[in-house]
C-alpha cells in the first residue's frame, strides 16, 4: 500500500506535532521513524490511521483520502499501545475474535499463531488468564501479533521493542523482516532504539518537531553513523540514548492503566512520541 502525505499539519496548542509538506511511502517500503520525545512519531501514526483529525492537509492510502472511506482498514494492521487490546479477554479469545472479524476460521488463526509460538515463549497461548493480568512485555507481544495476524498490506507498530527482553527483541526483528519480504507489505515502525531501527529498516525518517528533516537510505545499515552523529550533540535536547532502559520487575508485573477518553488521548498524543 502506498502512503502519500500532503501538506499535513497538526498542533496541540502552541506545540507543532506534525508539519509535513510532502512525503511518499512506496508500497513495500519498510520505514523506521526516529526522533526525540515530542518529535511527532506517534502523532503521525495516529494521523495515518485516522485516529486524529488533521488541522490541515491529508493522508492518502493508495491515492484515497483516509478520512473518506474505511476500505483501507481491512488491509491494515496496527498496534500503538495497549488501549488497542480487549483486556477482559484471554489472548486465545482475543486472537480468535480478531480472526472472525477478518473472516478467518479458528483453524486458520491457530495455524498462523504457530509461527509466533517461540516469540510467545510458552507464556501466552493456552493460558486461562485475561490480557489485563499480563506483564507489559507480554501485552506488547499480544499487540504486535494481533496486528500481523490477518497478514495486512500495511503494518504500523509504535515502539515495538519496548518492554521486550533481548531475546524477544531479536525475534521480532527477524519476524518483521521476514514478513516484509514474504508479503511485500508496507511496514512502518517507530523506535527510540537506533540500533534496532537501523538493523531492520532499509529507510529511515528522522523527525524533529513534527517535521521529517531527513529521509535516509539505510541499505547495508549505512544510516547508523549519520543518526548517531545527529543525536550525539552535547548540551542540547537532541541527545537521546540508543538503548531503551530495561523495565524493572515491578514495572513488568504492573497492569496497564485503563484507556483514557478519546479527547484525553488527543490532548496527550504528542507527549507519547
Amino acid at each position: 500500500m502506498t502512503i502519500t502525505i500532503d501538506n499535513l499539519k497538526k498542533r496541540f496548542g502552541d506545540t507543532v506535532a506534525a508539519d509535513i509538506n510532502s512525503y511518499l511511502i512506496h508500497s513495500g517500503d519498510m520505514i523506521g521513524l526516529v526522533g526525540n520525545n515530542g518529535a511527532g512519531k506517534t502523532t503521525l501514526f495516529r494521523l495515518i490511521l485516522d485516529l486524529l483529525k488533521a488541522d490541515e492537509g491529508r493522508v492518502l492510502i493508495d491515492d484515497v483520502d483516509v478520512t473518506t472511506t474505511e476500505d483501507w482498514k481491512k488491509n491494515t494492521g496496527a498496534f500503538i499501545d495497549d488501549s488497542f487490546l480487549i483486556d477482559y479477554l484471554t489472548p486465545d479469545e482475543y486472537f480468535h475474535f480478531l480472526g472472525r472479524i477478518y473472516g478467518l476460521k479458528k483453524e486458520e488463526v491457530d495455524a498462523r499463531l504457530e509461527k509466533f509460538r517461540t516469540f510467545f515463549n510458552g507464556e501466552i497461548l493456552g493460558e486461562k488468564k485475561y490480557i489485563r493480568d499480563y506483564s507489559m512485555g507480554n501485552k506488547q507481544k499480544i499487540g504486535i501479533v494481533s496486528a500481523m495476524l490477518h497478514k495486512p498490506s500495511l503494518l504500523i507498530l509504535d515502539e515495538p521493542f519496548n518492554f521486550l527482553d533481548p531475546s524477544s527483541q531479536s525475534l521480532i526483528k527477524h519476524l518483521l523482516e521476514e514478513y516484509n519480504k514474504e508479503t511485500h507489505a508496507t511496514v512502518l515502525i517507530s523506535s527510540h532504539n537506533l540500533n534496532h531501527t537501523v538493523e531492520v529498516c532499509p529507510r529511515i525518517a528522522l523527525l524533529e518537531h513534527g517535521v521529517i528533516i531527513r529521509d535516509i537510505n539505510n541499505i547495508d545499515h549505512t544510516a547508523e553513523s549519520e543518526l548517531e552523529s545527529y543525536f550525539d550533540v552535547s548540551d542540547t535536547p537532541q541527545q537521546i540514548a540508543t538503548e531503551e532502559p530495561e523495565p524493572t520487575a515491578e514495572d513488568a508485573a504492573e497492569p496497564a492503566p485503563e484507556a483514557t477518553a478519546e479527547a484525553e488521548n488527543e490532548a496527550d498524543a504528542v507527549n507519547k512520541d
